[in-house]
């Protein structure tokens, strides 16, 4: 199974030490913390999982978590197949949805053997009757049941079954610029494996005491590394436009004309940008200013 979160690489003579790439396309909102409570909890699932389509198919089952992915749900959904089988699970109080994703035939092939055949289904695949939705709205209750258990105080509210959709790009789960926990899983029931997948709304798995808190935690961080980072400060006249001809025709004894006034105090600016106004005066030998008003 493999978390994928952050990539981290080495620093050249700095053993022990570690930089962390960080893609600002698919920032990675969850803590470590977090991702391994969650890891844990999915693994958990996965076993109960087994157990249950084992009961329910009548044959051996097992589920293993194969990843665990923060995506945006755009992306997701692209990944899909044009035509699938998506359970939408309804999260209290959030408009978006989770989704349980299986190929038709896997589900039409687990609801044959809940019902008493071999699982073996004839092409072509097709949408779900009537009984084979109310036996995979079971199915997907089951579901539902082991995830609140293995989810825990992660659940930001209660999960319900919604609808069944079988459009990736009709579905509407969620924003297609959300940020969605991506669970991928591979099953097996009998001599069959199959796929698997689970997404939820990036805010359904971090509840609000969490989120407060991991947010503050953040911006104390942020702060924190602004305080101490470099940054160059230089006291500077205003600047005068002048053209190429102008620079190129330069020679000793020219003059140029600045549009600072006389009167007026010199630019103090971090990285080019003036922050502030100082009069120049020394501290010692050195040269120095004095800080006389700052920019808005």
């Amino acid at each position: 199974m493999t978390v994928q979160t952050l990539v981290g690489a080495s620093i050249p003579g700095a053993p022990g030490r570690t930089v962390e790439v960080y893609d600002f396309q698919r920032p990675t909102t969850l803590g470590r913390d977090q991702m391994r409570t969650l890891t844990l909890a999915f693994d958990n699932f996965a076993r109960q999982w087994g157990t249950q389509l084992t009961a329910m198919t009548h044959v051996l089952a097992r589920a293993d978590v194969e990843s665990i992915e923060v995506e945006r749900y755009g992306e997701f959904a692209d990944g899909l197949p044009e035509t699938t089988a998506m359970m939408l699970i309804g999260v209290e109080g959030m408009t978006s949805q989770a989704i349980l994703q299986l190929a038709p035939e896997v589900a039409l092939a687990w609801v044959g053997r809940m019902l008493g055949g071999n699982g073996v289904l004839v092409p072509p695949v097709r949408m779900f009757t009537a009984i084979e939705a109310a036996v995979i709205g079971r199915l997907t209750d089951y579901v539902i049941e082991d995830l609140t258990y293995s989810l825990g105080d992660q659940l930001s509210g209660y999960l319900t079954v919604a609808e069944t959709q079988y459009n990736p790009q009709m579905a509407q789960a969620m924003r297609a610029g959300d940020f969605a926990i991506v669970v991928r899983f591979s099953v097996y029931v009998g001599d069959a494996v199959d796929e698997a997948t689970l997404a939820f709304p990036i805010e359904a798995l971090a509840p609000r005491e969490a989120r407060t808190d991991t947010a503050a935690g953040d911006h104390d961080r942020l702060i924190g590394a602004l305080e101490t980072a470099p940054v160059t400060i230089a006291l500077q006249l205003e600047p005068a436009i002048v053209g190429p001809g102008d620079i190129l025709g330069l020679s000793v004894g020219d003059l140029l004309r600045l549009p600072h006034p006389q009167y007026r105090p010199l630019n103090v600016t971090v990285d080019g940008v003036a922050v502030a106004r100082a009069a120049v005066g020394t501290s010692g030998s050195r040269l120095a200013c004095v800080i006389v008003n700052l920019e808005e």
